[in-house]
């Protein structure tokens, strides 16, 4: 057991990483919630505001794309700081866009934005799985809650300044200040160094390392993690309308039941740590894909407003799990942890840029309630390959049933 001082630290680190995964979800949310208001400030059409969106996914891969380089070139710590900072220069930079009411420097500044917190996203996993090795206890899943946690904060305090006429541009300005005194005070606490140590690997070592594209156990991580946050991403996007026209909720009510869906989802992470503790990580994501399963079964083949609304709660735990738990597998698959996470990140991000326009064909063809059939075929795959994600023993094989 490490000394008091150094278990203090320890916490402490962790407590950091809390902030740092709060705050994103925060930011997100905080201008998310104002789509509308900056659609009508930007005095663009539903379909030219997907196109400034796209900013946002041209940002975010290409930020995850660099983040391994990143990290093993800086470290973690320099990363997360100088990205989070870029992150809240993003958002000062989205407020004046819309005081232009310009919808190109609008897209620009998501795309700044999109990139810092994609290459973020790499370097605070890095560092939480880093965390989760010297506790030698499941914390990521408790990490991302936290991130669902700020979108949830994030989207009451949004539709409250909304109600209350504060301006978008505003509100933006105002979340992108609050969020800098956390990030410098935070900071502190993380030691330099993590994850610029896999680049001083010998080069024998990096030889020796199996690429990633011939790794089998990591090319099935990225498959549980394809499935889990297709089913994440499904839901984010079409939930809604799924629910209003699938099942005949109002537009209201399809957006309360989309909240029931994040709460699912904020209660599976915070909880999810003791669940893997306890009953290993394979079990748990057998458990989840099953659970994800029947909650997207039963909005497809019953007809039932009221078993539609409730299973959204079992699609959300059932899905909450799936991006910290490939995390923390992918980062114990072998040397270079950088390198692993961002090809695991990468294929989540993949899934929530593929599958919003895929789901959105098939269900103009077929139907909202028939495309979700595709996501029900992906978690039923991830049940099938879950052992990938066990633990190694000391012999590096996987240990977990």
């Amino acid at each position: 057991m490490p000394p008091l001082s150094a278990r203090k630290a320890l916490r402490c680190r962790a407590s950091a990483l809390f902030v740092f995964f709060f705050l994103p979800g925060l930011m997100m949310a905080s201008w998310a919630t104002r789509t509308p208001a900056i659609r009508d400030t930007l005095s663009v059409s539903t379909a030219e505001m997907g196109a400034v969106l796209f900013g946002l996914s041209i940002g975010s891969m290409s930020g995850i794309l660099c983040s391994a380089w990143l990290v093993k070139r800086f470290g973690t710590r320099s990363v997360i700081r100088t990205t989070m900072t870029c992150a809240v220069a993003g958002m000062v930079f989205l407020s004046f866009a819309l005081w232009l009411a310009s919808p190109l420097l609008f897209a620009l500044g998501l795309c700044v934005f999109g990139a810092s917190f994609g290459s973020a996203e790499v370097a605070i996993n890095v560092e939480g799985a880093a965390i989760e090795r010297e506790m030698n206890k499941t914390v990521l899943p408790m990490m991302h809650g936290f991130y669902s946690f700020g979108t949830l904060v994030g989207a009451g305090v949004g539709m409250a300044l909304t109600a209350s006429g504060i301006p978008a541009t505003t509100h933006i300005l105002l979340a992108a200040l609050i969020a800098i005194a956390p990030i410098f005070i935070a900071i502190r606490a993380v030691p330099p160094g993590t994850g610029k140590a896999a680049a001083g690997e010998s080069r024998r070592s990096q030889k020796a390392a199996t690429p990633f594209y011939r790794d089998v156990q990591l090319l099935l991580i990225g498959v549980v993690v394809l499935a889990m946050a297709f089913a994440e991403g499904s839901a984010s996007d079409w939930l809604p309308l799924l629910m209003v026209d699938g099942h005949g909720f109002s537009p209201t009510s399809g957006s309360l039941i989309y909240a029931g869906f994040t709460l699912g989802m904020t209660l599976g992470r915070f909880a999810g740590g003791w669940f893997i503790d306890r009953y290993s990580r394979v079990a748990v994501v057998r458990a989840s894909a099953l659970m994800g399963a029947l909650g997207i079964g039963l909005i497809i083949f019953v007809d039932s407003a009221w078993v539609a609304g409730v299973s959204v709660m079992l699609w959300g735990l059932g899905a909450s799990l799936g991006f910290p738990l490939t995390i923390s597998a992918a980062s114990d698959t072998g040397p270079d942890a950088p390198a692993r996470v961002s090809v695991v990140a990468t294929t989540g991000y993949l899934a929530f840029l593929v599958g919003p326009p895929l789901l959105g064909y098939l269900g103009e063809h077929y139907g909202l309630r028939s495309a979700m059939l595709l996501v029900l075929a992906l978690m039923l795959v991830a049940v099938v390959v879950a052992r990938a994600v066990a633990r190694p023993d000391a012999s590096g094989e996987g240990n977990e049933r």
